[in-house]
């Protein structure tokens, strides 16, 4: 069995970037007995704080996933790093980092739908281009970040790479909570995946929390409230997800093939 540990951050504006990536790093080693570990969307900035993007925007080898790393590595866990903004040469991105139990970078993401309602951050990043699915212990895991959640044709994809559990990294605000609860069980439902989330929760604006561990049915196996905490939960990756696929077969069945990613 697999322990998984998704946190739920509150990001507080008046707290020092340098604080509060010591204060998660903190969080993160606590979680010694998980063996995979969750974090939401740009929480060592804050989603929301577009103004502070290019100022404290930093490379891969910067100082928040080079903590993470080490978190990583005293956890003896892998660890979905959550997203920061990157910079890569002249081009930000929205970046998610999965981290290995020795504290290696194993996979990024960089998040193909930017949003635009009511957000900044379409007019400030660039996409990504790239699925992204990496084959673990834990089974064969996909990543996406937030937005992404109302595109299925991103999770078809990583489906067609044989993803098994899907990895989402969140800032999604209260406002839409119903969209929210109902777009990570559909994703886990219509790919007969397992779906595990990560949101922020509380700060200003207030996101809904609310992570979640859903089966490859559908079926909300954990979930939080709406405020700071750690959702845990017990789960097979590979072997449920391969269970539900052979038991049901609907991905058998498709039709129609969805393209724009190779």
């Amino acid at each position: 069995m697999t322990r998984v540990a998704s946190v739920q951050l509150e990001v507080l504006t008046d707290e020092p970037k340098e604080a509060r990536v010591e204060r998660v790093a903190g969080v993160v080693e606590e979680q010694r007995a998980a063996d995979l570990i969750v974090l939401p969307e740009i929480w060592n900035v804050g989603y929301f704080n577009f103004g502070s993007y290019a100022e404290e925007a930093e490379e891969l080898e910067g100082p928040t996933i080079e903590r993470m790393r080490e978190a990583a590595r005293a956890a003896d866990s892998w660890l979905l790093a959550g997203s920061f903004v990157e910079r890569a040469g002249d081009h930000l991105h929205n970046t998610s980092v999965l981290i290995d139990r020795g504290g290696e970078v194993a996979a990024t993401y960089r998040k193909v739908h930017l949003f635009g309602y009511g957000s900044e951050e379409r007019r400030l990043l660039t996409r990504g281009e790239a699925v992204t699915v990496v084959d673990t212990e834990l089974g064969r895991l996909g990543l996406a970040t937030c937005y992404d959640l109302r595109f299925p044709e991103l999770f078809r994809a990583m489906v067609s790479q044989d993803a098994e559990a899907f990895l989402i990294t969140s800032a999604w605000p209260y406002p839409r909570v119903e969209a929210w609860t109902t777009l990570n069980r559909a994703r886990a439902i219509e790919n007969q995946a397992w779906l595990i989330s990560a949101n922020c929760a509380a700060g200003t604006p207030a996101c809904c929390g609310r992570n979640m561990v859903v089966d490859p049915w559908g079926t909300v196996v954990a979930a939080g409230s709406d405020r700071p905490g750690v959702v845990t939960a017990d789960v097979d990756l590979s072997a449920a997800a391969k269970a539900a696929r052979d038991d049901f077969p609907a991905l058998r069945d498709r039709v129609l093939e969805t393209g724009g990613f190779e």
